[in-house]
């Protein structure tokens, strides 16, 4: 009997130990900056107010499968965050390669991962603009998608013509929010 107590104790230890590595390789995609933390303020060297330039972002836990990674940035507050009209939109990234873990600071001007595109942000350009809010506090949402597919070439797309594009694709969604507000003089 003893022997057959240990055999039961060794496989709920491997069952258990198998459960946690699954949770391990299962870990939900994470989207993270080292510049501001969830919910917190978006320092100004990241806006128009400072030097433009794309603060650093970092990702993990990207599911088997991914073939390709999508970045969007937008402001769903423009104009005035107590009376929105329309989502602006700050950054469009596609087809950024999946061994990439992150995007370095001011990476328009550092160089983005190898292969990635980039689409037109809502000031008709291509490139990161920064947090410029005309007035109020905004919401800033920087979103990565895992795709199953690459997209491809797309002549200057918008923000709606790559999500049209990852339409039936996204394996998992992360978001990193941050604020800013115009300092006051």
């Amino acid at each position: 009997m003893p022997r057959l107590a240990n055999t039961s104790i060794s496989c709920a230890i491997a069952l258990l130990c198998a459960g946690a590595i699954a949770v391990e390789q299962t870990m939900p995609l994470k989207l993270s900056s080292t510049a501001f933390e969830p919910g917190a303020e978006i320092p100004t060297q990241y806006t128009c107010e400072g030097a433009d330039m794309s603060p650093p972002l970092a990702w993990s836990g990207i599911p088997g499968g991914t073939r390709s990674l999508v970045l969007i940035v937008d402001d769903p507050d423009a104009p005035d965050p107590k009376a929105p009209r329309m989502t602006w939109v700050h950054w469009v990234l596609y087809d950024i390669p999946v061994d990439a873990d992150g995007l370095a600071e001011d990476s328009v001007r550092h160089g983005l991962p190898a292969g990635t595109r980039e689409g037109l942000n809502d000031w008709k350009r291509i490139g990161y603009g920064g947090p410029c809010p005309p007035v109020g506090r905004h919401r800033y949402f920087h979103k990565l998608y895992a795709l199953d597919a690459l997209i491809g070439e797309l002549d200057a797309p918008t923000k709606a013509a790559v999500e049209a594009a990852m339409a039936g694709h996204v394996l998992a969604h992360a978001e990193l929010v941050g604020t800013y507000q115009k300092q006051k003089y």
